[in-house]
């Protein structure tokens, strides 16, 4: 990440705005979004485009449009450099925001840089050990093969051991480049009762570096923000572990999902 790129854009109160209705309602349109801006729709393409280089924005096409999605990641990477790296998790969880689709469904799409080879990352996305490290203490089991289930609970050394918090099914297993995964939440009432949605990891070697893309998709519309909040936190503990071997947290502040769900 470049947190120069990612300070300028956030510098301008139109970037700001913009992010201001990404964050109302995800997955907008430029037209859209130029609605609700007294410029053209050339000033409004370049404002993004600045937004989109500092990492804060991403996009997605969906027939013939152009979606536009508030990625969270990179304020998250700078709350933990710049403001209060040690300040509790669930305090860092977005609040969930609505984005409209015909089939009453929404998308969240998460994307990170880290500096590593995509064998490593892919190691770090399915190995237990490895994913607890940066999950606060819960790792995901499975044989990793199409078709078969999942779970995540957490380990022998979180204050609530072996606690089932996921569950699903390995619908794509493409290592190291793609894994897709049915997801249903378990943590606590509330979240059972949306159901199943997915989750997609795409890997993208760039240089020395992957970029990361999560998708967090089939989500109702006005899903409990649990399901998806704690994703922007979940990034950035893996990048700090590959680039630099630290933990962003302990174990000691799990659950980052549903924090009252630990104690229970």
């Amino acid at each position: 990440m470049d947190a120069d790129a990612v300070f300028r854009a956030l510098a301008d109160p139109t970037r700001r705005g913009l992010l201001d209705q990404l964050f109302k309602r995800d997955g907008q349109t430029l037209g859209a979004l130029g609605r609700r801006l007294t410029m053209t729709r050339f000033g409004v393409m370049k404002h993004l485009r600045v937004l989109e280089d500092a990492g804060l924005v991403v996009t997605r096409r969906r027939g013939r449009e152009k979606l536009h999605f508030l990625n969270p990641v990179p304020i998250r990477l700078i709350h933990d450099r710049w403001i209060d790296k040690y300040t509790e998790p669930w305090a860092a969880m977005l609040s969930g925001v609505k984005q409209e689709l015909e089939e009453g469904q929404m998308e969240k799409v998460f994307e990170i840089y880290i500096k590593t080879t995509p064998e490593r990352l892919w190691q770090a996305i399915v190995d237990p050990e490895l994913r607890a490290k940066y999950t606060f203490g819960v790792g995901v089991y499975s044989d990793w093969k199409p078709g078969s289930p999942y779970v995540s609970r957490t380990t022998s050394m979180t204050i609530a051991p072996n606690t089932p918090i996921a569950e699903g099914e390995n619908l794509a297993v493409d290592p190291p480049r793609r894994l897709v995964q049915s997801f249903r939440a378990l943590w606590g009432d509330d979240v059972k009762r949306e159901g199943t949605s997915r989750v997609t990891w795409e890997i993208e070697p760039v240089g020395d570096s992957c970029r990361l893309t999560v998708t967090h998709d089939q989500l109702r519309d006005g899903a409990n923000a649990e399901l998806y909040g704690g994703w922007p936190m979940v990034l950035s503990g893996l990048k700090t572990l590959l680039e630099t071997g630290e933990l962003l947290t302990t174990p000691g502040s799990l659950l980052y999902l549903a924090p009252q769900s630990a104690a229970s």
